[in-house]
């Protein structure tokens, strides 16, 4: 995502101008599911002309160009689907709620794991690469990789999201966008974006898509938040086409992909398809990205089946990837128990259980998480790294920091398999 400076002045011709895309070639779903439309906005770039470029470049950034305008869909009766689509819709429904009540049975770790996965691969999306132990690592205040900790914030945007479900609305869509970008760039957060924006090329002329004009982003998003709120729509429908109409309305700045993927897990939270973990779906959409993007634009073509099957297609991907990471972690957590030497009552037990959850720590956290004294919680740690659980990676003395490497191992098998590049 691009972000434009924000044009000058009121739409061509003094008033808004919609029209329908004129582009075709797509498969639409039937009529009853609008697209969107276009207006035509003009443009004045903001710099100064004796500063920026030839006269033939500055005078290319000038004059009208296309903007988005968003159908309101709040009171649209129902969302037409094939019934393929809807069957398949049903069965990926089916399929979360089965995932989420199996490894709701052991909550603790798996629920951290799996958010954490889930971020992971929504920020691929967004070429945002980090490997396991860099993002751990950032999680104890490592600032070194700047993807990793992008990663990590967009876990907090995650977590936000899941914990806010009871009531999406604009309040609520806002913090997940803060806890996102409220330290890299505190100015793009609190409310919508006051400024037009752009999805690919250089210019909003020569871009990809040009979503609304930042003055119709309160209704549109007013609407879809009204959208959310209803009770008659089957949950998983409602929450891509949700996911899809937030990404055809690109409320802010920056952030609006993974704020975006946050928002269907809020919804299937909302709407009680899931109670106790995040299925890590952008691991299934990461499997194929292109048809993701093409979902979104068909969905922008009046064709909501689209991005309700790539979704449901995605779930199943992710649903499968998220059984052998929690096999894999079982596993882990299995040969520790036979490795660890240690009276039940020890310290170096309930560590280990953290470790699943938070596989780099150091003896600050350890004291924090399992309120302990700083001489017990280094003898716990002293315990597992005797055990081969536990590997120094990083500091002497006080700033030492250790890490699981086979939970670390873990993760990035998980990530692999999703087809997202690793990176130290």
């Amino acid at each position: 995502m691009n972000t434009a400076r924000k044009p000058k002045g009121t739409p061509a011709g003094g008033q808004h101008k919609a029209r329908s895309n004129p582009e075709g070639g797509l498969n639409l779903a039937p009529a009853t599911w609008p697209a969107i439309e276009y207006e035509e906005r003009s443009w004045e770039p903001d710099y100064e002309d004796n500063i920026w470029g030839s006269k033939s470049q500055r005078n290319k950034e000038r004059g009208t160009y296309q903007a988005a305008v968003t159908p309101l869909i709040a009171e649209i009766p129902a969302v037409e689907l094939p019934p393929e689509v809807e069957v398949l819709a049903n069965e990926a429904s089916i399929a979360i709620a089965r995932f989420d009540a199996e490894v709701g049975t052991e909550i603790a770790p798996f629920s951290a794991i799996l958010l954490r996965s889930e971020s992971a691969a929504s920020s691929e999306i967004e070429n945002l690469t980090a490997g396991a132990k860099a993002i751990a690592m950032a999680e104890l205040g490592d600032q070194s990789r700047r993807n990793a900790v992008q990663v990590v914030a967009n876990t907090t945007a995650m977590r936000s999201a899941i914990a806010l479900a009871d009531n999406l609305d604009k309040d609520t869509i806002i913090a997940m966008h803060t806890a996102l970008l409220q330290d890299e760039h505190p100015e793009w957060t609190g409310d919508w974006r006051n400024e037009q924006v752009r999805i690919g090329g250089q210019t909003v002329h020569t871009a990809t898509f040009v979503p609304p004009h930042d003055d119709r982003v309160p209704v549109a998003m007013d609407d879809l938040i009204r959208f959310v709120a209803r009770d008659d729509l089957a949950p998983f429908v409602q929450a891509a086409v949700a996911h899809a109409q937030f990404e055809t309305i690109h409320p802010f700045p920056d952030g609006n992909g993974r704020v975006g993927r946050a928002l269907i897990h809020a919804t299937l939270r909302n709407k009680g398809l899931t109670e106790n973990v995040t299925v890590p779906v952008s691991a299934g959409l990461l499997v194929n990205v292109g048809d993701y993007f093409k979902a979104l634009n068909e969905y922008r073509a009046g064709d909501p089946a689209s991005i309700v099957r790539h979704l449901a297609e995605a779930s199943f991907e992710a649903i499968d990837n998220g059984r052998h990471l929690v096999a894999d972690i079982r596993n882990v957590s299995q040969g520790w128990k036979e490795k660890i030497t240690a009276r039940s009552d020890a310290k170096a037990w309930p560590l280990s259980e953290l470790l699943l959850r938070q596989p780099a720590i150091d003896s600050t956290v350890v004291q924090e998480e399992l309120g302990i004294r700083q001489q017990v919680a280094d003898r716990a740690i002293e315990t597992l790294v005797d055990a081969g659980v536990l590997t120094k990676v990083s500091g002497n003395h006080r700033s030492r920091k250790w890490a699981a490497v086979e939970i670390l191992d873990a993760l990035d098998e998980f990530a692999k398999r999703t087809g997202r590049r690793k990176a130290h």
